[in-house]
């Protein structure tokens, strides 16, 4: 089976990269934006590929024809998207529509030729009014990122493919050469040097190790699974909540973490209060098992040991 995986070099890319690179039966193409920035580089065909411009996104789609495209790219700055609508439209909305036209055009020209088109999305399409919330729950953007996402949703939703919709929550997890944080590692960092942190008690998810997220990606390829899944953790916290847990893992001094109100913290764009995935239609049609969120800190935790070996 030929998987190609749009945005290899974003944090759910590299997990699927490399969870797929050495499963059997599967050949891997990893594409992002310009250059490889993947440590390992065996075991799977790179090539560069720009979602933006429809012209590289047929020449690539028509060079591989992958059975399954699991779209992973998209602009996650939920603050930048509201400053700049243009990028955000183009990266998580109309990138989509150009991939999914292109997978439609193949699918008419070439013999017996059905490709399976996964997309990401995200719980921030629907206004956190409660939580957790299941697979038909109405979706309410409260930020231009969520329209875009929604936009994206819609066009998948309408097209003549076989797709998937995976939605998730708060993705956390370690990628190459530490490009990035998550809320664990900002936590961790910011009270082993004893700084004192804010952080909201009124807003409630359930984080989602990125290890799970690509489980769930693969599983929904494997078994060519329709629909809209929630691929979530399974534990539900307030985002106070989760950095006292991360403090208590490692032993750290939680009067350090300060509760305030997401009214206080000057961001550009609205968050959802309340949101959270009730993940029983991807256990049940799926066999999806997530790990408990204290699990994902032990296995961040086994992660950055290697690194800094």
């Amino acid at each position: 089976m030929k998987i190609l995986i749009t945005g290899s070099n974003g944090l759910l890319g590299q997990k699927l990269v490399y969870k797929l690179r050495s499963t059997s039966g599967v050949k891997c193409i990893a594409t992002a934006r310009g250059d490889n920035r993947l440590v390992q580089q065996e075991g799977y065909t790179y090539s560069s590929l720009d979602i933006t411009n429809q012209k590289n996104v047929e020449e690539v789609f028509s060079k591989f024809l992958p059975e399954v495209v699991i779209n992973t790219a998209a602009m996650t700055n939920v603050d930048a998207c509201e400053t700049d609508r243009d990028g955000a439209l183009l990266l998580n909305a109309t990138s989509v529509k150009f991939q999914v036209e292109a997978l439609e055009k193949l699918k008419d020209n070439t013999l017996n030729y059905h490709p399976h088109f996964i997309h990401l999305s995200t719980d921030f399409i629907f206004d956190g009014t409660h939580g957790p919330i299941d697979e038909n729950e109405k979706p309410n953007p409260l930020s231009y990122y969520a329209e875009t996402k929604l936009i994206a949703e819609e066009t998948v939703m309408n097209s003549t493919l076989n797709w998937a919709i995976a939605r998730t929550v708060l993705v956390y997890g370690i990628v190459d050469n530490m490009s990035r944080s998550n809320i664990v590692l900002w936590v961790k960092s910011n009270l082993e040097q004893g700084k004192t942190i804010n952080v909201v008690d009124d807003q409630f998810r359930t984080p989602t190790l990125a290890e799970d997220l690509a489980d769930g990606c693969i599983l929904i390829a494997n078994k060519r699974a329709k629909g809209i899944y929630n691929i979530s953790g399974k534990d539900f916290y307030s985002i106070l909540e989760l950095a006292q847990t991360v403090a208590d893992y490692y032993g750290l001094d939680k009067s350090l973490i300060k509760p305030s109100k997401s009214a206080d913290i000057k961001q550009p764009a609205k968050r959802p209060p309340i949101t959270g995935f009730i993940i029983e239609k991807a256990k049940k049609e799926l066999g999806y098992n997530p790990h408990s969120f204290v699990e994902g800190i032990a296995m961040l935790e086994e992660q950055l040991k290697k690194i800094n070996k």
